[in-house]
């Protein structure tokens, strides 16, 4: 039986954790093509798997597709970009800096907590910007607020503001 995108994704993600920089590339090239055509699929399954699959195969070349993912219709679809997102940007916190407007959006209007919670989360990777922390610290004020998205707020602002002083 042949493997699908979300099983090479998963295959990716493991040669990503074991440091098997060669494979991995390897394996990057094989599904290139696949990947692409999932993104653009009419199926927002497809797209999800899609999105997703970015973050397991460390794909940075593809982070324009990502934007893609931040903006589809389908919360199945943003919330798998958001999390191939955080995963790129734990060490490269300009992936996030790259998409702030976006995420600042999501974090304040999205329809679905789930890609509420998942975009606050991926601020935590960005540099500690005063306008993300004033927005962070105004939902985890919000006694209309979603108690998760609250508790969640509240700790990224607290990580962004020590990183802030840590700086100093």
């Amino acid at each position: 039986p042949s493997v699908t995108l979300a099983e090479a994704a998963v295959s990716a993600d493991e040669l990503a954790q074991a440091g098997s920089e060669r494979e991995l590339a390897d394996l990057r090239s094989e599904w290139g093509d696949e990947l692409e055509s999932a993104a653009r699929s009419q199926d927002f399954r497809e797209r999800a798997v899609a999105f997703r699959a970015i973050g397991q195969f460390r794909w940075r070349a593809k982070e324009e597709l990502l934007r893609r993912g931040l903006d589809d219709e389908s919360p199945a679809c943003r919330g798998s970009a958001l999390l191939s997102l955080e995963l790129l940007s734990r060490d490269h916190p300009s992936t996030v800096n790259g998409v702030r407007p976006l995420l600042h959006n999501l974090v304040n209007g999205d329809g679905n907590a789930a890609v509420r919670r998942l975009a606050v989360l991926c601020l935590k990777n960005g540099s500690p910007q005063p306008d993300t922390i004033v927005l962070l610290d105004g939902i985890a004020g919000d006694d209309e607020a979603d108690a998760e998205l609250r508790r969640t707020a509240a700790g990224v602002a607290q990580t962004l503001k020590r990183t802030k002083q840590a700086r100093r």
